[in-house]
């Protein structure tokens, strides 16, 4: 049995002092001990009104104070339901009017610093009822009754907040019980709403206990804060906006969970960093997910850059801002924090972060051969990993081969590499058992730029059916492999298919490559027509993105894929000698962007049908001015040459040799070049002989579009 002598003494002289009386006090004191022993067996015995009557006899208390401290006692001897039952005889209707009035006396004697001896009631006295609410609150909520105790703990809390004024010092209650439980509730409620399954009545006490008076400790306040957060992120219900009345002029008012939510989490940060709270590695995790969410990850590359020194470790921060970064597309940078996390004086071997580097590099062809030694030192410093890590690992690894074969400079190291890169995605395809979509992916992809078109479409097929048609990349390569093999109408029955699967802001690619199939099978007024339905689309997507519906990183896309659509609607209508209406498309290219090298292209491709070669040839310059690396310029450049006759067939030869650098599957580009060698004579005949049977085995694979 806990003996309650030193607690309750305490909370005797309390009371004692209150009355002034230190007669009553020696009294009450000497009197306690031997009552105490009485009092609890007459609780063992569950005669509840016997020991309410002793403790009133031996503490001066009435009928309410008394039921508090009994219920009390109950409660931490592990009773709870009995310590409910002794709560329950407390009528907390006419206890909170007195709760309310106490308080506010307190306050305005406090104000005008004067005796405040003819209270109604002692804030000692409060501080105990007040005590008896919460407990209550605490005993239901341990029988799981948790709307109960939720509108018992609110209880009190409207009766102290109603008590409470805007110029209410800070401190009024300040080393008293009645502070500790007073944070106590206000950190309870909120939970109860929870628990009992009332989301909007929860995020109503989370905003009531940080916008009242309640004079909470920073880290109370820190953590109401942080638990409001996560519920808004991850509790799946829509908070309404916080009453405007209830804010300051020019305060910033959240418009939804996510707004609140990073306020919230910024506020926390802005903590730490002031050194009000302790480091807690939890808030820039929840960050990190809100602003990925919002795709404002430049936003947290800030929040990560401004914390101080120590907060967060070299190593972390480097790897969380290399997140941020390859998130907003900034692929140098995120690449560069990876090298210096990676070099020798911070960790070499830090296998998420040689992961990640990998991933970056694979990307791009310029660094394939770095993104391959990043996957090898991976590998070789898994040490016991899990077989999912090495299986993402020998992905990267593949996919990075793939690119280093596709920058190789001579076919004997490009040959090499690529089978390379088939021996490593069929060694992960293995080790996932044909469960994981990138790696499928990429194994369909490489046999198909390999033109092993027969390998691509099963794996192709295969994707389609562990994605169960959700992924519209799958629809588009299995469309692309199927016009590989010359197969357009099974092809634009796929892409039929995926458009009836998909919704209209995911139709773009899928409509691009319909087009193409209608342009390859003869039909130019249906691709037409494919087209504008194409661009009508951007041009909704595009105003919705105006009013703040589409994300940047989509408006990005659509612009893009706007540029390419009016280029290849401006072609057909090249092929169709429609002057005009081509070159329409062209204004419009120009509107969009005036620095294109497609649209200088598609110009130099007009001034050729009309019969204009040194027009056409100063358009395709401009091009290669904006874009060296432009292939199609290239190609077109060299083609224009070699029809005018007036120029070297080295320089003809140089410009073809680039371009087929730069794409060795571009067959219009080893025709000419076979030209080239066959205008040299018999010494290049071998020469020639080869880039003609090449170009003719390109030509008859070709897909409408590039399978990468």
């Amino acid at each position: 049995m806990k003996c309650l002598c030193s607690d309750d003494q305490l909370r005797v002289d309390e009371l004692v002092q209150s009355s002034g009386s230190l007669a009553t006090k020696d009294c009450l004191a000497g009197h306690y001990s031997c009552r105490n022993r009485e009092v609890e067996r007459r609780v063992d015995t569950g005669n509840i009104e016997q020991a309410e009557s002793s403790l009133r006899e031996s503490l001066c208390l009435n009928d309410e104070e008394a039921r508090a401290l009994l219920g009390r006692i109950e409660y931490q001897r592990g009773n709870v339901e009995a310590a409910i039952h002794v709560f329950d005889g407390i009528d907390l209707s006419s206890v909170a009017p007195k709760i309310k009035a106490a308080i506010a006396e307190r306050m305005e004697h406090h104000k005008c610093h004067s005796n405040w001896d003819a209270q109604p009631m002692s804030i000692h006295a409060v501080s105990l009822l007040v005590e008896a609410v919460y407990l209550k609150a605490r005993a239901l909520q341990d029988l799981g009754r948790f709307k109960e105790a939720a509108q018992s703990c609110g209880i009190f809390l409207n009766s102290i907040e109603s008590a409470l004024h805007d110029d209410l010092p800070g401190n009024f209650i300040t080393d008293n019980k009645l502070q500790e439980i007073v944070c106590k509730a206000v950190e309870l409620l909120p939970e109860l709403w929870k628990l009992a399954g009332f989301p909007h009545e929860a995020i109503s006490s989370y905003r009531r206990a940080l916008l009242g008076h309640w004079n909470l400790d920073d880290v109370t306040m820190a953590k109401i804060q942080k638990e409001f957060a996560v519920f808004l992120l991850y509790g799946g219900c829509d908070a309404s906006p916080p009453n405007v009345h209830s804010q300051m002029d020019g305060a910033f008012i959240p418009r939804n969970n996510m707004e609140e939510a990073v306020l919230l989490l910024i506020i926390l940060l802005r903590k730490v960093s002031l050194k009000r709270i302790e480091w807690d590695s939890s808030i820039i995790d929840h960050l990190s997910f809100a602003l990925s969410i919002c795709g404002q990850l430049s936003s947290l590359a800030g929040q990560v850059e401004g914390l101080l020194p120590g907060v967060l470790g070299m190593k972390e921060q480097y790897y969380t801002l290399a997140l941020c970064y390859l998130g907003e597309n900034d692929d140098l940078t995120a690449l560069n924090l990876l090298r210096k996390l990676l070099n020798a004086t911070e960790d070499p071997n830090c296998v998420k972060a040689l992961v990640l580097a990998c991933k970056v590099c694979c990307e791009n062809t310029s660094c394939a051969e770095e993104g391959v030694s990043f996957a090898h030192r991976a590998l070789a410093n898994l040490h016991g990993c899990c077989d999912q890590i090495e299986s993402v690992t020998n992905c990267l690894l593949g996919i990075s081969l793939s690119a280093q074969a596709r920058s190789s400079s001579s076919d004997s190291e490009r040959v090499s590499r690529q089978s390379e890169a088939l021996k490593v995605l069929e060694k992960t395809e293995r080790m996932i058992h044909g469960k994981d979509y990138k790696t499928i992916f990429n194994l369909s992809l490489e046999h198909a730029e390999q033109r092993k078109l027969d390998a691509a479409l099963r794996y192709a097929k295969q994707l389609l059916k562990l994605e169960a048609g959700s992924n519209v990349d799958a629809w588009i390569l299995l469309a692309r492999i199927l016009t590989a093999q010359k197969r357009f109408v099974d092809a634009e029955t796929i892409i039929n298919a995926a458009l009836e699967q998909t919704g209209k802001w995911d139709q773009g690619e899928l409509l691009q490559t319909k087009a193409k199939i209608q342009i390859a099978k003869g039909q130019l007024k249906n691709a037409i027509e494919t087209y504008t339905h194409l661009l009508a689309i951007i041009q909704l997507r595009t105003k919705s993105f105006n009013y703040g519906l589409m994300s940047l990183k989509g408006g990005k896309s659509d612009r893009s894929l706007e540029i390419q659509t009016w280029h290849d609607l401006a072609n057909v209508y090249i092929s169709m000698s429609l002057w005009r209406e081509a070159e329409i498309c062209l204004s419009n290219l120009k509107d969009i962007c005036p620095y294109s090298a497609l649209r200088w292209h598609a110009t130099g491709q007009l001034y050729e049908a009309k019969g204009l070669p040194q027009e056409a040839l100063g358009a395709y310059a401009k091009a290669l001015d904006i874009e060296p690396a432009h292939v199609p310029s290239l190609v077109s450049r060299a083609i224009v040459l070699r029809h005018l006759g007036d120029w070297s067939l080295d320089v003809i030869r140089s410009l073809l040799t680039d371009a087929l650098r730069l794409d060795r599957t571009n067959h219009i580009a080893w025709f000419n070049l076979g030209l080239i060698y066959k205008a040299e004579g018999a010494r290049s005949a071998l020469e020639a002989a080869e880039c003609f049977q090449t170009a003719a085995f390109l030509k008859e694979t070709a897909p409408v579009e590039p399978f990468r």
